[in-house]
């Protein structure tokens, strides 16, 4: 019942896009901070993260230290990349309400990885908005560009799929 109305309620939609639009400017000034800082390393905080899965009560589990050392660590480059463009456009999606459910998978997905690499600050408050932007699907874009996208490429699909029929129907 819950889940309905946040899938369904115009209201709930308004309340949805002000969540929306403020992880976004989270995301997006956190992404351009590091873009144009012009410092950002990911290595460092990498690093960081590693030291704390040891001692009596780490704050990063082995299995998670273990991926940061044998891939994230030796392709710090990537990870820098993907880290700030990521944070920079999850924003922008998030805002302008845009392949919503995407960006605040991507989002959520950016904020446990910070999570389980021991860092707080935002990330937990960031992940229970988030949940609901995705749990909300459809409806958590609705007041955005979502709005004309989504139902602009649902049309198309179904024009390819109605096409793909009719060529195996006509093959046979």
């Amino acid at each position: 019942m819950f889940v309905e109305f946040l899938r369904t309620n115009k209201f709930v939609a308004g309340f949805l896009a002000i969540i929306r639009i403020y992880l976004g400017y989270q995301w997006m000034t956190g992404g351009w901070g590091k873009i144009t800082g012009g410092g950002f390393d990911a290595s460092g905080f990498l690093q960081g993260a590693v030291e704390k899965a040891s001692g009596d009560h780490p704050a990063v589990q082995g299995w998670w230290a273990a991926f940061l050392e044998n891939v994230a660590i030796p392709g710090a480059d990537i990870f820098t990349f993907l880290v700030m463009w990521g944070e920079f456009l999850v924003g922008i999606a998030l805002i302008l309400g845009i392949f919503t459910n995407f960006a605040a998978l991507m989002g959520i997905i950016m904020n446990f990885a910070f999570v389980l690499s021991g860092t707080v600050s935002t990330n937990g408050q960031m992940i229970l908005l988030t949940a609901f932007l995705l749990v909300a699907g459809y409806n958590a874009g609705r007041f955005g560009l979502d709005r004309f996208v989504i139902p602009f490429l649902r049309e198309k699909v179904k024009e390819r799929v109605s096409q793909r029929k009719n060529t195996l129907a006509g093959a046979h």
